[in-house]
């Protein structure tokens, strides 16, 4: 009889720890989860936006092409080849800083980030990040690079050359701002529970950091 309410004992014991365990497990998950919400992104600028290899940074119209580029790019734009290659910057902020009554400070290293490119509400090209990039809990933006290529053409041919070569300008020129831009992403952030992935898709502008 001893030996049965021994085990007995024991048995509840070991209940009582896994539901206690259990318990903590669902509350850091649950802390997790809300620590992955809190994180925002926006399209912060544009850099190094070349079409056919000609720079268009310091570019404000047609006009400011020389005779040679000039020539250049439309001879690219008869071949039905246009391409186009810049670095979209995104920043990413994390405010998890641990000042907010009943939250602590987090880091986040984002292990993934799956990224469709649209412009003019066009979809283009997509791709991913080549390394992780980690987000302090400072509350400060950091800036994921994300290196773009693809032919203009393709996608915007058939509206004809100046309205391609100005939405290059309008992008990557003098002024240019990534306002014609959207990312589609989903990020993959590393947590002690493993990789946590957004349950949905994020749609990513240059006016608001959205999360």
């Amino acid at each position: 009889m001893k030996k049965f309410y021994f085990f007995m004992a024991s048995a509840l014991a070991l209940i009582a720890i896994i539901i206690i365990q259990s318990c903590g497990t669902i509350r850091q998950i649950s802390q997790t989860l809300a620590d992955l919400q809190r994180l925002k992104f926006k399209l912060e600028n544009v850099n190094g936006f070349k079409v056919a290899g000609i720079d268009v940074n310091n570019k404000k119209s047609v006009n400011d092409f020389s005779m040679m580029d000039g020539l250049k790019l439309t001879q690219a734009f008869a071949t039905k080849k246009f391409p186009a290659e810049f670095v979209l910057n995104v920043a990413a902020q994390n405010p998890n800083d641990g000042k907010a009554a009943g939250s602590k400070q987090a880091n986040a290293t984002i292990t993934d980030f799956d990224w469709n490119l649209y412009i003019d509400d066009v979809k283009t090209i997509h791709g991913n990040i080549a390394n992780d990039v980690s987000v302090p809990g400072s509350g400060q933006s950091t800036i994921i690079p994300l290196a773009m290529g693809l032919d203009l053409y393709e996608f915007f041919g058939r509206q004809g050359y100046d309205k391609v070569i100005n939405l290059a300008l309008n992008v990557g020129g003098v002024g240019g701002s990534p306002t014609r831009l959207k990312l589609d992403a989903k990020p993959t952030v590393s947590t002690p529970l493993g990789p946590i992935s957004y349950p949905g898709r994020l749609t990513i502008v240059d006016k608001e950091f959205r999360q």
